[in-house]
């Protein structure tokens, strides 16, 4: 047992263990002195990472309004944007329909004349026809026709000259 003794006198490391007190005291000195040191450093500074982060968070914050405003008016924007191709587009049908309206209209009409000027045709046929055996019925029977004596013919002539 005196050899144990002798050792822990011999070590000083040893004795620190078997004193509990002054190695507790000593690791609050760092502590304190650690905790000081940023505290004394962070007023020196004047930079406290936590105002740091309530500045960023803010700016952040403001730039989040910002760009939520600016999507708000976009978005407005292109309500009004799409509002004016659905009127355009509407106008658009409105005028397509007129216009079918209108082409079936005319299409209407031109069948009417189409029918109008067949009708007529066949009628103008029909008279062509009519015409045609009415003259050969005439060259058939030949005409009788008076002749005026020459003398009447002469005088005739001769007044036409006279007048002329």
């Amino acid at each position: 047992m005196i050899d144990l003794a002798e050792d822990t006198r011999s070590h000083p490391l040893l004795r620190l263990g078997a004193q509990p007190i002054a190695l507790t005291a000593a690791a609050l000195l760092l502590l304190i002195a650690g905790v000081t040191s940023i505290a004394i450093w962070r007023a020196y500074t004047g930079a406290a990472p936590e105002a740091d982060r309530v500045v960023a968070s803010r700016q952040l914050q403001a730039r989040t309004a910002q760009a939520s405003e600016q999507l708000v008016e976009k978005t407005k924007g292109l309500e009004a944007t799409q509002q004016e191709s659905i009127d355009q587009l509407q106008v658009v049908q409105d005028q397509l329909q007129t216009m079918k309206r209108l082409m079936a209209a005319q299409q209407a009409d031109t069948k009417r004349l189409s029918e109008q000027v067949a009708s007529l045709n066949e009628s103008i046929d029909g008279l062509r026809q009519s015409f045609a055996s009415a003259r050969s019925t005439d060259v058939e029977t030949p005409a009788v026709t008076r002749r005026k004596p020459v003398r009447h013919r002469v005088h005739a002539s001769a007044r036409k000259r006279s007048r002329g």
